[in-house]
Protein backbone atom coordinates (compact mmCIF):
# COMPACT_ATOMS: atom_id res chain seq x y z
CA UNK A 1 0.00 0.00 0.00
CA UNK A 2 1.41 3.30 -1.10
CA UNK A 3 -0.17 7.02 0.60
CA UNK A 4 0.37 10.00 -1.63
CA UNK A 5 -0.14 13.61 -0.92
CA UNK A 6 0.47 16.72 -3.50
CA UNK A 7 1.56 19.72 -2.63
CA UNK A 8 2.96 23.10 -3.99
CA UNK A 9 0.12 24.02 -6.40
CA UNK A 10 -1.24 27.63 -6.76
CA UNK A 11 -2.21 30.73 -8.98
CA UNK A 12 0.79 32.00 -10.99
CA UNK A 13 0.84 34.08 -13.62
CA UNK A 14 1.45 32.82 -17.31
CA UNK A 15 5.15 32.83 -17.78
CA UNK A 16 5.89 31.89 -14.74
CA UNK A 17 6.61 28.59 -12.67
CA UNK A 18 5.55 26.01 -9.99
CA UNK A 19 7.08 23.26 -8.26
CA UNK A 20 4.80 20.40 -7.19
CA UNK A 21 5.69 17.65 -4.57
CA UNK A 22 4.34 14.16 -4.19
CA UNK A 23 4.83 12.46 -0.87
CA UNK A 24 4.64 8.44 -0.28
CA UNK A 25 3.93 6.43 2.27
CA UNK A 26 4.17 2.78 2.91
CA UNK A 27 6.67 0.49 1.59
CA UNK A 28 7.92 -0.19 -1.53
CA UNK A 29 7.93 3.76 -3.20
CA UNK A 30 11.48 2.84 -5.01
CA UNK A 31 10.20 0.40 -6.49
CA UNK A 32 6.96 1.69 -8.13
CA UNK A 33 7.43 3.82 -11.43
CA UNK A 34 5.41 7.97 -10.82
CA UNK A 35 3.34 9.55 -13.11
CA UNK A 36 1.70 13.04 -12.82
CA UNK A 37 -1.76 13.63 -14.56
CA UNK A 38 -4.10 16.61 -14.68
CA UNK A 39 -7.67 16.74 -15.44
CA UNK A 40 -9.95 19.56 -16.06
CA UNK A 41 -13.82 19.21 -15.44
CA UNK A 42 -15.65 17.35 -18.36
CA UNK A 43 -12.92 16.09 -19.19
CA UNK A 44 -10.39 12.76 -19.02
CA UNK A 45 -7.38 12.94 -16.73
CA UNK A 46 -4.65 13.36 -18.93
CA UNK A 47 -0.87 12.26 -19.15
CA UNK A 48 1.83 14.46 -18.43
CA UNK A 49 4.98 12.79 -17.62
CA UNK A 50 6.09 9.29 -15.72
CA UNK A 51 9.25 8.26 -14.14
CA UNK A 52 11.18 5.03 -13.94
CA UNK A 53 11.33 3.33 -10.54
CA UNK A 54 15.62 4.21 -10.89
CA UNK A 55 14.72 7.71 -12.04
CA UNK A 56 16.78 6.78 -15.40
CA UNK A 57 13.95 7.14 -17.15
CA UNK A 58 11.08 9.65 -18.01
CA UNK A 59 9.22 10.39 -20.20
CA UNK A 60 6.21 13.66 -21.14
CA UNK A 61 3.65 14.58 -23.38
CA UNK A 62 3.88 16.72 -26.31
CA UNK A 63 2.36 19.52 -24.60
CA UNK A 64 4.60 20.19 -21.63
CA UNK A 65 8.05 18.48 -23.00
CA UNK A 66 10.66 20.97 -22.87
CA UNK A 67 8.77 23.17 -20.16
CA UNK A 68 7.91 20.59 -17.48
CA UNK A 69 10.56 18.36 -15.74
CA UNK A 70 9.97 15.19 -13.66
CA UNK A 71 12.24 13.90 -10.79
CA UNK A 72 12.21 12.04 -7.75
CA UNK A 73 14.16 11.13 -4.59
CA UNK A 74 13.80 7.76 -3.73
CA UNK A 75 15.64 8.38 -0.39
CA UNK A 76 12.74 11.29 0.48
CA UNK A 77 9.94 9.06 -0.70
CA UNK A 78 9.15 12.19 -3.19
CA UNK A 79 8.71 12.93 -6.43
CA UNK A 80 8.52 16.16 -7.85
CA UNK A 81 7.17 18.27 -11.18
CA UNK A 82 9.22 21.56 -12.06
CA UNK A 83 6.86 23.13 -14.26
CA UNK A 84 8.38 26.24 -15.75
CA UNK A 85 6.67 28.60 -18.81
CA UNK A 86 3.26 28.09 -17.66
CA UNK A 87 0.13 28.55 -19.72
CA UNK A 88 -3.47 28.80 -18.96
CA UNK A 89 -4.26 25.64 -20.89
CA UNK A 90 -2.00 23.95 -17.90
CA UNK A 91 -4.76 25.43 -15.66
CA UNK A 92 -6.12 21.77 -14.38
CA UNK A 93 -5.99 19.59 -11.12
CA UNK A 94 -2.82 17.56 -10.83
CA UNK A 95 -2.54 14.22 -9.92
CA UNK A 96 0.73 11.94 -9.03
CA UNK A 97 0.26 8.15 -9.43
CA UNK A 98 2.56 5.42 -8.96
CA UNK A 99 2.15 1.80 -10.95
CA UNK A 100 2.89 0.53 -14.18
CA UNK A 101 5.27 2.30 -16.70
CA UNK A 102 2.72 4.07 -19.25
CA UNK A 103 0.66 6.90 -19.80
CA UNK A 104 -2.36 5.27 -19.05
CA UNK A 105 -4.37 6.58 -16.12
CA UNK A 106 -5.66 3.10 -15.71
CA UNK A 107 -2.16 1.25 -15.12
CA UNK A 108 -1.23 3.45 -12.10
CA UNK A 109 -2.72 1.78 -8.91
CA UNK A 110 -2.19 4.44 -6.41
CA UNK A 111 -3.21 8.00 -6.64
CA UNK A 112 -2.96 11.36 -4.83
CA UNK A 113 -6.24 13.51 -3.92
CA UNK A 114 -5.28 15.95 -6.50
CA UNK A 115 -3.54 19.68 -6.15
CA UNK A 116 -5.05 22.68 -7.96
CA UNK A 117 -3.02 24.43 -10.59
CA UNK A 118 -4.60 27.85 -11.92
CA UNK A 119 -2.36 29.88 -14.57
CA UNK A 120 -4.07 33.04 -15.32
CA UNK A 121 -3.03 35.03 -18.68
Amino acid sequence: QVQLVESGGGLVQAGGSLRLSCAASGRSFSTYNMGWFRQVPGKEREFVASISWTGGSTDYSDSVKGRFTISRENAKNTEYLQMNMLKPEDTAVYYCAAGSWSRLASDYRYWGQGTQVTVSS
